[in-house]
């Protein structure tokens, strides 16, 4: 069983803390969702994980089956079993995707393996059109090609822990439920899922062990799948700190702070200027 491990990680961006003290745990045939609003910190975490230049880890620990992998160049820790599904699929002309595959799969030891056959059938089980196969990697693909084609690419590399960051994104309904049930096929295979998104509709086909819910950077809540249900029921609301005091409403506008009480005289006008 393969395990990844996450530690009191803390994350910076351009000098910048976004991450603070996240820990969580993935193992082989499991999914967890990270849920949290925009700005939460859930992209980042994804970014850490494979080692994208620019994420300084300044403390904490990402580990897979014990082996540290914060040393490790994103390639190694590919080779390890990592796989990352991007929001933002990359176009990459000049690149073929078999031979991407074929050697990606050599550097994990498996030369065993008929790259083309199983693209083949791959795309036919995600709806992903054959000839698409032999363009450039991602090139002159809509949105929900280039998901399709990851997904594809994710079950031919059999990695052992896939990070899917927002899966969901760009996805029809038809596209989104064809990819993640495939995943979720994955997963009695053994893979492991880190699975970063906004909705609860793609754990309708992709249903989590485990729902993680990350606010300015925390973990502030974990739980079951029905804690994925009560989100999308009544956002985040009991999650973020409240801009409401108990005097009145406080506004900003370009850094410039004011309150105004609720008994003053022009609350009862909906249009009236919050500032005046």
């Amino acid at each position: 069983m393969t395990t990844l491990s996450i530690e009191k990680l803390c994350v910076e961006v351009a000098d910048q803390q976004i991450l603070d003290d996240v820990s969580l745990e993935v193992s082989s045939g499991q999914v967890h969702a990270v849920m949290g609003p925009n700005g939460s910190g859930k992209s980042t975490l994804s970014n850490a994980i494979m080692g994208k230049p620019g994420y300084r880890v300044t403390s904490g620990s990402i580990t897979l089956d014990g082996e540290n992998l914060l040393p490790l160049p994103t390639w190694q820790r590919a080779k390890a079993g990592l796989f990352l599904a991007m929001q933002y699929p990359t176009e990459v002309p000049g690149v073929s995707l078999r031979e991407t595959l074929e050697l990606a799969l050599r550097a994990r030891g498996k030369t065993d393996v008929d790259v083309t056959s199983r693209l083949l059938e791959e795309a036919a089980q995600i709806g992903l059109q054959a000839e698409l196969l032999d363009r450039s990697v991602n090139v002159d693909l809509s949105g929900g090609e280039k998901k399709r084609n990851e997904t594809a690419q994710l079950a031919v590399l059999e990695a052992e822990i896939a990070v899917l960051d927002e899966l969901d994104s760009g996805l029809d309904i038809d596209a989104l439920r064809a990819c993640a049930e495939r995943i979720e096929t994955m997963t009695d295979s053994g893979l492991g899922v880190l699975c970063i998104t906004h909705y609860h509709r793609l754990l309708d086909y992709l249903p989590a062990d485990q729902v993680h819910v990350l606010v300015d950077g925390h973990i502030v809540e974990s739980g079951g799948p029905e804690l994925a249900q009560e989100l999308e029921t009544n956002g985040y609301a009991r999650f973020l700190k409240s801009d409401v005091e108990s005097e009145g409403v406080t506004v900003s506008i370009d850094g410039l702070g004011a309150s105004k009480k609720a008994s003053d005289s022009n609350s009862d006008d909906p249009f009236a200027d919050p500032l005046s």
